[in-house]
């Protein structure tokens, strides 16, 4: 229940740390104003109808912080700005027809057009595609009844639970403003102070510092709506959604400082994944699941769907697989298609709606703005990427900057009784066909504040990491340690750390061993944190398919090569569906045995290790020798067994892997006549192998 608005006492977001969150200013200069001078009484909320209720037009506060934020770049994205897309198709399998009128959603069997865009959130449009950082999951559907676009992330929740609050958290993590660095990082002072001064962020910071915003490739990476939608069926009734896609090689992601690596040796490395296994029709593909629930089944939950902090666990609301999407054409442009692309989450067929989540319901306002921006005029729905294909596209909107359509007659209002082309009175609403919003009742006081229901910040934290894997635990707490390692201001550092203790006090345990400091006690909680029964449908180590399928494995070699054994592995992994590149001393590639020529498609010193998911190494003596005297050879082979990789080898190539550190292990292969016992090990990682090879919290 939401405190009564003739309370005035200042109702502020749960900090969990006392007054030192949002002061009251002692002076008119101290104070937060609008552009124009009028003092802010509330800058953590936006102005609702209720505290659950839908987020006000009036609140010209939320519009004016927002509509600023959103024109403060261009013309690049705020944020997202680097991205890579590709086009393919969505194919219904079962109809949710009980639930929505959504075509999109009810016709089985129909190939519905699709353009996908995959991107990083805090780097500029020139950063590398490997930091630890979010992606974006956004998915234009051409539909037959318009656009729908599904703008989500690769989580399934958010920093935030108030729009308003958007353009702050984006200001702490992007480059800090005095001196324009990190790029592409959170791990400095001002993002950490944000996220310890709002215990809100703290159920996404342990997903942030998982293995999953460390993605092997962008094949491999869930999606997430984010927020909760509703659906609405021909009778208008609604139901609650939430939008899963899962991917069909499994969600997989790399170590640390193998991330760190593939971004000095190819920053362009998710990009040229995707592109490449398009273009050899190894197309991507991934599952459309929905979780639904009623609103009685919403209102049993111990926690509020409208809070885009918290996830519905999978054990509690199963996910319901009803199609799956393809990714098989590249674009043929990449500014005019990929760049120029403007998702927008207003975009939706008659019988899918939004909810009252306060974080939607900004996004509602700012995507929009921000696409009148960036590409500069009210006509960027005509751009060929965002123009509607799967319908005929009509109203009586004109004229504007780029405007393309030359438009016929005289009428440009509605209604008129004037006949063009035989039509008297040109296009009108469909009362029948059109969209209708949930009919959901709103009768509240207009005030700023935050629902009681979205209080409770560590619980869903708490949940997540002890869902997580051993080896996942030991990655996040690594990760934390990391992160703070960088931040300069020991205030930050503790205030974090206080708030992980309520999260799990083993993980601040481990954390605050990490950085060698005192573990600070618990901050405190606005509620209690309550133990929930862990998810395992969280984790990603241990769920992914073991195949070679989507993976790549490198095959160095030298001259006098056994030139049998490169064609046996090369034969191996394609049959699996995997890719072999061969690395070469030079890009000439080498002299086999058997006096062949063998092109390489890498050069040592440019194909590191770190780029391939396994690796064989396959030499003469002669070429053995020559290469142990050679920095980037070792580095091929020790930094393979540092990431967990597969090595098989040949018999002559014993001494580089010695020399490299290499100790004997299940993935350590020596390769004979059949190379059938490297191909299980190559088909994941060692995960027995990383104590012996790296300290983790």
């Amino acid at each position: 229940m939401a405190r009564s608005p003739r309370d005035t006492t200042p109702t502020r977001a749960s900090s969990g740390n006392g007054g030192e969150l949002h002061q009251t200013a002692s002076a008119p200069e101290a104070r937060i104003t609008t552009n124009h001078g009028v003092p802010v009484s509330d800058n953590q909320n936006s102005l609702k109808a209720g505290g659950r209720g839908p987020t006000l037009l009036e609140d010209f506060v939320l519009r004016e912080k927002i509509q600023h934020f959103d024109h403060e770049r261009i013309p690049e994205r705020i944020v997202h700005a680097r991205g890579s897309a590709a086009h393919g198709f969505f194919e219904l399998a079962e109809s949710l027809g009980e639930f929505t009128r959504a075509k999109v959603l009810t016709e089985v069997g129909v190939k519905t057009e699709v353009f996908t865009r995959f991107s990083t959130v805090a780097g500029g449009a020139g950063s590398v595609d490997t930091p630890r950082d979010v992606r974006g999951f956004a998915v234009k559907f051409y539909t037959r009844e318009g656009n729908w676009d599904l703008v989500g992330n690769n989580i399934p929740v958010f920093f935030i639970q108030d729009a308003i609050k958007f353009p702050d958290l984006i200001h702490a993590v992007k480059m800090e403003a005095d001196r324009g660095y990190p790029q592409a990082a959170s791990a400095h002072d001002t993002f950490w102070d944000f996220v310890g001064l709002m215990p809100e962020s703290t159920h996404m910071i342990m997903w942030a510092m998982s293995d999953r915003t460390i993605p092997r490739s962008l094949r491999m990476i869930e999606g997430f709506g984010v927020n909760t939608f509703r659906l609405l069926n021909d009778k208008d009734e609604p139901i609650f959604v939430k939008f899963h896609w899962r991917p069909k090689l499994g969600t997989q992601s790399t170590c640390w400082d193998e991330a760190v690596k593939i971004a000095g040796a190819d920053p362009d490395y998710h990009r040229r994944d995707l592109h490449e296994a398009i273009a050899k029709g190894d197309f991507p593909e991934w599952q459309f699941g929905v979780q639904l629930l009623s609103q009685a089944e919403a209102d049993a939950l111990p926690f509020d769907i409208l809070d885009a902090t918290k996830v519905i666990p999978e054990e509690l609301v199963p996910i319901r697989v009803i199609g799956r999407m393809v990714l098989n054409r590249n674009p043929d442009n990449f500014f005019a298609e990929t760049e120029q692309a403007a998702f927008l989450p207003t975009n939706m067929p008659p019988g899918i709606d939004v909810s009252e989540d306060p974080l939607l319901q900004g996004r509602l306002f700012s995507y929009q703005d921000t696409q009148l921006s960036r590409l500069g005029t009210v006509n960027f729905h005509q751009i060929p990427i965002n123009r509607a294909k799967g319908c005929p596209f009509q109203n009586l909107q004109r004229d504007g900057h780029m405007q393309t359509q030359v438009f016929k007659g005289r009428a440009n209002y509605e209604p008129n009784s004037l006949s063009e082309a035989g039509e008297v009175g040109g296009p009108r609403e469909d009362p029948v066909g059109g969209f209708r919003t949930a009919a959901i009742s709103v009768a509240d006081h207009k005030v700023r504040l935050r629902a009681d229901s979205f209080a409770d910040h560590y619980s869903h934290a708490r949940l997540f990491f002890r869902s997580q894997s051993e080896i996942e635990q030991a990655h996040l707490a690594s990760a934390l340690v990391f992160e703070l390692s960088k931040v300069t201001l020991e205030h930050v550092r503790n205030r974090v750390m206080a708030n992980l203790v309520n999260v799990d006090e083993t993980l601040a345990q481990r954390v605050a061993a990490g950085l060698g400091m005192a573990l600070p006690k618990a901050s405190k909680p606005a509620v209690a944190p309550a133990d929930m029964e862990p998810s395992p449908a969280l984790r990603i180590v241990g769920k992914y398919p073991e195949t070679l399928k989507g993976r790549s494995v490198g095959i160095l070699v030298s001259d006098g090569a056994d030139g049998a054994m490169v064609a046996a592995v090369r034969a191996a992994v394609e049959g699996e569906g995997g890719t072999v590149k061969i690395v070469a001393p030079k890009i000439g590639g080498v002299t086999l045995k058997d006096g062949n020529m063998l092109k390489a498609d890498g050069q040592l010193a440019g194909s590191p290790s770190v780029i391939f998911d396994a690796v064989a190494i396959i030499l003469s003596e002669a070429g053995c020798q020559m290469l142990m005297k050679e920095g980037a050879a070792i580095d091929f082979a020790k930094d393979a067994f540092g990431h967990l990789k597969a090595i098989g080898h040949s018999a002559e190539a014993k001494p580089l892997l010695d020399k490299a550190g290499v100790q004997a292990d299940d993935g350590i292969v020596v390769l004979g006549k059949s190379v059938e016992a490297f191909l299980a090990p190559a088909r994941t990682r060692q995960w027995v192998r990383e104590p012996n090879v790296r300290m983790l919290a």
